[in-house]
Order: C-alpha cells, then structure tokens, then sequence
C-alpha cells in the first residue's frame, strides 16, 4: 500500500517535471518570435527563473518518492529504513530546492545567500536548541531502532508501556491502564531501554517464595510443577521450572520460572501462578516460612 502510494506520487510529480520542461522549451520560442523591443521580452528571465525554480522543487519531490518507493520495500533479513530518516531525506532535499530557487529568483550566489541563513539558523538554533536535541535524539532512535511501533518497553526511571508513535521530538507510550505518555526522546536516549517484544514476544519471567525447610525440596518441587500443569495463560509449549536460589535456617527459596507469551499478559500469568501455587501449598498444609527476625520476636513474646 505504501509502495503503491509513493509510486503514485513518484509518476505525478515526474508528469509535472515534464511539462515544466515543455513550457520551458516553447515560452523560449514563443518570446524569442516577438521583437527585441517588445515589452513582454522583459518577462522572459522572471518566467524562466520561475519555471526552473519549480522545477526543483518537482524534481526533489520526484526523487524523494522514488527513494522511499525503493528504501519502503520490506527484504528479507532486512530492516525496513525507519520513517524519521525518509522524512529527514524530503527535508534535506527540500532545502536544496529551495536554496537554488532563491538563487535563480534574486540573481545572487549561493554562497551569500547560505552565509546569511547559516547566521539565522546559527541565532535560532540557540533559541530552540532542547527541540534540536530532541530531534537529533529521534533520528538516532529512528538509526538504531531499539524498539517499534507495537512493542513493549520500557524506559527506565520514566514509563513503560506499548509504543504507540515514534515522532520527530518525542516518542507516546500506552501504559497498561491505557494512560498515555509523550515522552521527549532526548530523555529516552539517556535511559535504558529494555524491549519485551525482541528478538520475539514471548519471554520469560519468574516469582520467588520462601517455604519451610521441614518440605522436602524434591517434594516442593514436584508439588509446584504439578500444579502449574492447570495453567492456561502462560505458553504451552515451555513448561514451567522450579530452581532452588537460598537454603538457610530461615527456609528453602525457591524461583518458579515461566514464559510469558506476550508482555501485556503478564500481570495475568503472573496472578495465575501464584495463584495455583498458593492453592497446591494450601492443600498440602504448607505455609509460607517466616524471615528468622520475625520468628524471634514471636518466640520472645512467647517465652514472657
């Protein structure tokens, strides 16, 4: 569809393209049949100037719709190039075109016209130097591309959520309570970026709980693996597993490992897990160990 639209583009503006050229060739030879005295032949180098003027600007448009035709195209072990450098490419180009029609249409050099707009873009971009950074800081993200529209991230000390739009200056996220955060994407370049959505969208995650050291730990394991067996939220395809982390007097930690089939399931995996956990425990009458401060203190209340 993209390409399609570009391509459309692309034949309209070389359409224009001819006939600005066409004009060009028969309004020479019409004024050059007047006399030289004629008052129209006055006209003859503002039209001519005006004609390649727009005709730069037809041409520019042209190659940008056909670059973007080609660098659009979806190849196989290859990334399609992010928006933010396309449009990057219509600006640059754009400048271009007008540079040299401001050239053709006041008769000056383009040297002075660039020393002139070099002092105003040298004052503006003082004036407005966080929008530049923000900027820059979006055609890097666009390079790089850590993350794209659609997955999950999330920022560190700022959001996280599913991206919604990558912009020019900023960067909006969707939360998982459907807020939505604009974020400056200087801010997002200094942060790190952890994307739930690559290299694939299912990942794993885990809970940690701490049982009595009376439970025996193959029989804990056993006991959580067979519950986990009812589970239905989490992938079907990797089964769950149970890895001891701590063994002390205070109980036997233990890290129930789980894939995750995409992040915006999450909170609902994670709640069934427990979940089936706390159930299996409760009906084998375990309870959770308690930290050795607590019991302490219990045992002190106790013995006075």
């Amino acid at each position: 569809m993209v390409r399609a639209l570009y391509s459309r583009a692309g034949s309209h503006a070389g359409v224009g393209l001819l006939l600005l050229v066409l004009f060009f060739l028969y309004a020479e030879r019409a004024f050059g049949l007047l006399p030289a005295d004629h008052a129209v032949q006055a006209w003859l180098d503002p039209v001519r100037n005006a004609a390649l003027a727009l005709a730069l600007f037809t041409g520019a448009h042209l190659l940008h719709a056909l670059a973007s035709a080609r660098l659009s195209q979806r190849r196989k072990g290859r990334k399609p190039v992010p928006k933010v450098l396309l449009d990057l490419l219509r600006v640059f180009l754009f400048a271009l075109a007008a540079l040299g029609g401001l050239s053709l249409l006041f008769r000056q050099d383009l040297s002075g016209i660039l020393t002139g707009s070099g002092l105003v873009l040298a004052v503006l971009g003082f004036a407005i130097r966080n929008v530049v950074a923000d900027t820059l800081s979006g055609i890097a993200l666009g390079i790089e591309a850590p993350f794209r529209i659609g997955d999950w991230v999330r920022i560190e000390n700022l959001a996280q959520g599913r991206v919604q739009e990558i912009g020019w200056r900023t960067t909006r996220l969707v939360t998982g309570d459907s807020t939505y955060v604009i974020l400056p994407n200087s801010q997002i370049s200094r942060q790190r970026i952890t994307n739930f959505s690559a290299p694939k969208k299912e990942y794993r995650d885990h809970a940690e709980l701490t049982l009595p050291v009376a439970l025996p730990v193959a029989e804990a394991r056993e006991l959580m693996r067979a519950a986990l067996t009812h589970a239905a939220s989490i992938a079907e395809d990797k089964p769950p597993e149970v890895q001891l982390v701590s063994y002390g007097p205070g109980g036997i930690t233990y890290r129930v490992k789980y894939w995750v089939p995409q992040h915006d399931r999450e909170p609902v995996c994670r709640d069934e897990v427990l979940g089936l956990v706390d159930a299996a425990l409760r009906a084998r009458g375990v309870v959770l160990a308690q930290p050795l401060a607590v019991s302490a203190c219990q045992h002190a209340e106790a013995a006075s």
